[in-house]
């Protein structure tokens, strides 16, 4: 009878433990998970702790101080690029009139496939002789009967004289420009001014708590002595926070805005460099124009573009509104025989949205899928399901500048996109980084390509047939606010990404020398560019 006793109790203390273990599952699974050292994955598992948002990382966090060092590297070389000039006066700054372009060995007539030099010397309003270099040229050469443009490689002397390259790639008249886009006071000043701040843009976040909806500043950087939600891509450890209203969840996030401020890190002498008459002003004069002859020089039969292909100064030139690369040959592809049994992931801001819209106003079979989001930024994605093609867009993470409200629900940064991607053969991964990230400290957007830069070598690592093709950014509008965008900021950026993503295996369009070429001043470019960049992504995979 007393063994029987003891049977019962030990049944209802097995009965006791059991329970207390399977309540501990279902409350706190990834506690659990973590005291008994099991792997747990749950994608998009967020944790609302101390008033943050934060997401659990899918592989081990890079050393903090590592990724300082090498960002405080790219920003070394960009310094030593661009070193603090002296204004005292807009005498002395750099003037695109007194300036003098000379061309070098001038002929009557030049040959298709010849160099063309001309030496720069910069002059200050006074007539002066610069003693420095540092100005910000922008060369390019067309012949807008024929459609046709490329750029001019700038070397910069350091003594107030440069050497403007071209590559005279096609027969006929060809017009010569070479415009002072900033002297080099006002290059030193926007270069020391974009290091100050980050409240240039100041963001509005939307929280639903209920029926009632709240507004709340946000930010990259918040100097507030009130609560915070914390955003925190934890496994990259960036960062972005909006004050916590009242009474509610930093969970309840879902909508944001953005708008410019009225501050500015640039002195009043200062900001009169930027005057949109002081802006992309001609050196060239009017006795700019060339006559260039066949002459019947043998044309070099080059190889098919594809990945990793080394790529010139200018990479290429636009010829009856079609893009011609210098190192490698376009074959006529098919669009959707290229595109078929293919993942196409594209991956950043609005310039690259433009594919996405391409893509299905040139593919009629492309059926849209509704992912229930509103706005511009909405997350896109499109299929054919008999040709097995799946197209989708996703925008980046913060800074993402829009002044229309966007959904935040499902933001993510890119290099969480790309850990939780598998790759094989038939996945191709497009990457445009840059417009966004121009009104904010550079570190900021080296940080994100370099984190970009480690999930593409982890992909790479475990799939290296993934197709990965990285778009740079392109010029945009020259009457912008300088302050805030640039293309010298663009064009610094354009540096940076260059030397972060030089050693990896992906293929490159070079959007910065081609809307150049075209002679684009629009964050946007026509059909035309966006055609032809696409034009290089087929040859690169297929």
């Amino acid at each position: 009878m007393k063994t029987m006793t003891n049977r019962k109790s030990l049944w209802a203390l097995l009965f006791i433990v059991i329970f207390l273990v399977s309540f501990t599952v279902f409350r706190n699974p990834v506690k659990l998970w973590t005291t008994f050292k099991l792997p747990v994955s749950f994608n998009h598992w967020n944790l609302v702790m101390k008033s943050s948002c934060s997401a659990v990382p899918l592989n081990p966090p890079v050393s903090p101080k590592e990724t300082e060092l090498l960002i405080r590297e790219v920003l070394e070389k960009l310094d030593k690029q661009i070193p603090p000039r002296p204004f005292t006066h807009l005498h002395s700054t750099t003037s695109a009139t007194h300036s003098t372009a000379t061309i070098l060995n001038s002929q009557d007539t030049y040959c298709v496939g010849d160099k063309l030099d001309i030496l720069v010397e910069a002059r200050d309003h006074l007539r002066n002789r610069k003693e420095y270099g540092g100005d910000f040229l922008r060369a390019r050469m067309s012949s807008p009967a024929l459609k046709a443009g490329a750029s001019g490689k700038v070397t910069d002397f350091n003594n107030g004289t440069y050497l403007v390259s071209f590559t005279l790639f096609w027969e006929g008249p060809v017009s010569l420009s070479i415009l002072l886009m900033h002297p080099s006071e006002g290059v030193s000043a926007l270069w020391r001014a974009r290091k100050q701040g980050y409240d240039r843009i100041i963001f509005s976040g939307q929280f639903v708590n209920g029926a009632s909806h709240v507004q709340t500043e946000c930010a990259l950087v918040l100097n507030s002595s009130v609560e915070l939600c914390q955003y925190l891509d934890a496994q990259d450890q960036e960062a972005f926070y909006c004050v916590k209203p009242p009474n509610v969840p930093c969970a309840a996030l879902t909508h944001m805005r953005s708008k410019n401020t009225e501050v500015s890190y640039l002195s009043q002498q200062e900001r009169s460099l930027f005057e949109r008459s002081n802006i992309g002003v001609e050196i060239m004069g009017k006795s700019n124009v060339i006559s260039v002859s066949k002459c019947n020089k043998r044309v070099p039969v080059k190889e098919k573009c594809k990945l990793r292909m080394v790529s010139a100064i200018p990479s290429g030139h636009v010829w009856k509104n079609s893009w011609t690369p210098v190192s490698c040959s376009l074959a006529p592809i098919k669009m959707k025989d290229c595109l078929r049994g293919k993942f196409i992931y594209l991956m950043g801001d609005s310039t690259i949205r433009q594919w996405m819209e391409y893509f299905k106003s040139k593919i009629n079979t492309l059926r849209s899928v509704d992912l229930h989001e509103t706005g511009k930024l909405q997350h896109q994605l499109a299929v054919d399901l008999d040709e097995k093609i799946s197209i989708q867009w996703q925008k980046h993470g913060y800074p993402l500048i829009g002044s229309l409200v966007y959904s935040v629900k499902e933001i993510e940064n890119i290099a969480r996109i790309i850990d939780r991607t598998g790759g094989e053969k038939n996945t191709v991964i497009v990457i445009s980084l840059g417009q966004h990230f121009r009104p904010f400290p550079i570190d900021v957007f080296i940080r994100r390509a370099l984190n970009v830069h480690k999930a593409l070598q982890r992909l790479l690592l475990r799939s290296p047939d993934t197709v990965v093709v990285l778009k740079t950014e392109n010029t945009r509008e020259v009457n912008s606010d300088v302050e805030r965008f640039s293309d010298f900021h663009g064009y610094t950026q354009y540096l940076a990404l260059k030397d972060i993503f030089q050693d990896l295996n992906v293929g490159v369009i070079d959007a910065w020398d081609m809307t150049i070429a075209y002679g684009i001043n629009n964050v946007h470019p026509p059909e035309d560019v966006v055609r032809s960049q696409i034009n290089i992504f087929l040859n690169y995979i297929c």
